[in-house]
């Protein structure tokens, strides 16, 4: 299995791995979500790319876990202030599924949207290159329903409201288009190291 490594009022601690604004949330992990937790069984679940591909495709449960598995080890940051460090998330490199449907030339963003309906906006650069993940294992466990179980897409180097739990798909555009949060207030991509939270940070 491939291994990548990779609003307040709390008290600021230096921490070099810290992004601006962050704190270190330790053991917690705070659930947070736009929505209510769906019950979603993992032979319920399919996980779909189409829009500017070549072969647009869905996958089921067993045929994602036939994928090469990759792991994600290294930390995750919220916009709500929080960071884990250390953690380790199991699944399978986007790259695997962009592979198979194989992106347009044209192609420069995404919508991924969740069973529930939530939707958010990514270039597709940030997806790519062993950056993103569909994760459905926590700390060698199941993920949690609240933390987006039965799989979650896992974009660790933006803010987590990018890695939209309970993923169904990506939509594959030509142009940006805003998400949920993202015609809410929230920023455009969400790079924690550079406070991008809001819209014009």
């Amino acid at each position: 299995m491939h291994v990548t490594r990779g609003f307040t009022g709390r008290p600021r601690v230096h921490n070099p791995g810290l992004p601006p604004g962050q704190y270190d949330a330790g053991d917690d992990w705070p659930v947070l979500s736009a929505e209510v937790t769906p019950e979603l069984a993992p032979d319920a679940w399919t996980f779909r790319v189409d829009g500017l591909v070549a072969e647009p495709r869905t996958w089921t449960w067993d045929e994602a876990h036939a994928l090469p598995g990759s792991a994600y080890e290294g930390d995750i940051h919220c916009v709500t202030s929080w960071s884990k460090f250390g953690v380790r998330f199991g699944g399978v490199s986007l790259d695997a599924f962009l592979d198979v449907v194989r992106p347009h030339e044209s192609a420069t963003h995404v919508v991924a949207y969740s069973h529930t309906g939530y939707t958010t906006n990514l270039p597709l650069a940030d997806l790519t290159g062993g950056r993103a993940w569909i994760a459905w294992e926590y700390d060698g466990q199941p993920l949690a329903p609240e933390h987006g179980g039965p799989a979650r897409l896992l974009v660790p180097h933006l803010y987590f409201w990018k890695s939209a739990k309970w993923i169904a798909g990506l939509r594959v555009l030509d142009h940006d288009e805003p998400g949920f949060w993202e015609r809410n207030g929230y920023h455009e991509r969400g790079n924690p190291w550079e406070e991008q939270r809001y819209t014009g940070d």
